[in-house]
């Protein structure tokens, strides 16, 4: 299967802003528990590139794939699709 030239996009909420032109962005997804059967919620935090700083806390945000910015950072907000009230 190839993958070259497709980035991943990722759905989540802004829950820090307080870096420079960098945001955290926590993700949720479901997963089937191998032995009860049961749907779990993981959830999971990025660090990624804000230029302008213009996510804030509980903005939903698209996140994409890029190379790394720094020693954390591997993605770049794409746009805000929700901003927080």
């Amino acid at each position: 299967m190839e993958r070259r030239g497709t980035k991943r996009t990722i759905q989540g909420v802004v829950v820090s802003d307080k870096m420079d032109k960098t945001v955290v962005v926590r993700t949720e997804r479901l997963v089937k528990h191998r032995v009860f059967k049961k749907y779990v919620r993981l959830q999971k935090k990025y660090k990624a590139h804000d230029e302008g700083n213009a996510c804030h806390v509980g903005d939903r945000v698209l996140i994409i794939e890029s190379r790394p910015l720094s020693r954390e950072k591997r993605w770049r907000v794409r746009e805000i699709l929700e901003k927080a009230k």
